[in-house]
């Protein structure tokens, strides 16, 4: 299992990937397939390639331009996707998820809609089960946050608020990934 972490232009890589072959209903960035991939990797069961890779693309696989940069697409998305299992199982420190970085009014401010909304698509595509109330409340952390239009960050936005918002995200990601480690092993 390859968990050599993804360099900048690996990451490039796969934005250009993304951008280049997706559409509405496809994974458009590399927050959005953190996300995804996070979801996937705790899921209550493994999810076969053949079931999330299409799901990167909205459901089709995209018409490639050689079968080298398929390959290559497929290879850094299953290293991503190890890194993230080996973080999440044996070193939870060193996971960070790929947030998005803005600037509001003058300030930095980290956007997490994205991932939220990629792992909301990864949870999806594992099918899982209705969680128990305790980690449905980790899971409403963050779903609650996917549903917010950060687009177009209102003027009056409570920045505090925010922080606080996406700061259990993480938290609720490494919890619900534990708890579905657990009802695995179990």
């Amino acid at each position: 299992m390859h968990t050599q972490p993804l360099d900048a232009a690996d990451f490039t890589f796969i934005e250009d990937t993304l951008l280049k072959y997706g559409d509405d209903h496809s994974v458009l960035n590399p927050s959005e397939l953190d996300g995804y991939f996070t979801a996937l990797v705790s899921s209550p069961v493994q999810v076969d390639i053949a079931e999330w890779f299409p799901a990167i693309w909205g459901g089709q696989n995209p018409d490639w331009e050689s079968p080298e940069e398929c390959r290559q697409f497929i290879e850094l998305s299953v290293r991503h996707m190890n890194t993230l299992a080996t973080q999440l199982a044996l070193d939870v420190q060193a996971f960070k998820a790929r947030f998005e970085q803005t600037e509001h009014q003058g300030e930095a401010l980290t956007l997490a809609e994205e991932w939220c909304f990629g792992y909301l698509r990864g949870v999806a595509v594992g099918n899982w089960p209705e969680l128990p109330a305790p980690q449905a409340t980790l899971f409403q952390a963050i779903s609650t946050c996917a549903e917010q239009d950060n687009f177009e960050l209102p003027v009056d936005l409570d920045v505090a608020q925010h922080r606080l918002l996406v700061a259990a995200i993480e938290p609720a990601a490494c919890a619900l990934h534990d708890y579905w480690a657990a009802q695995r092993q179990g």
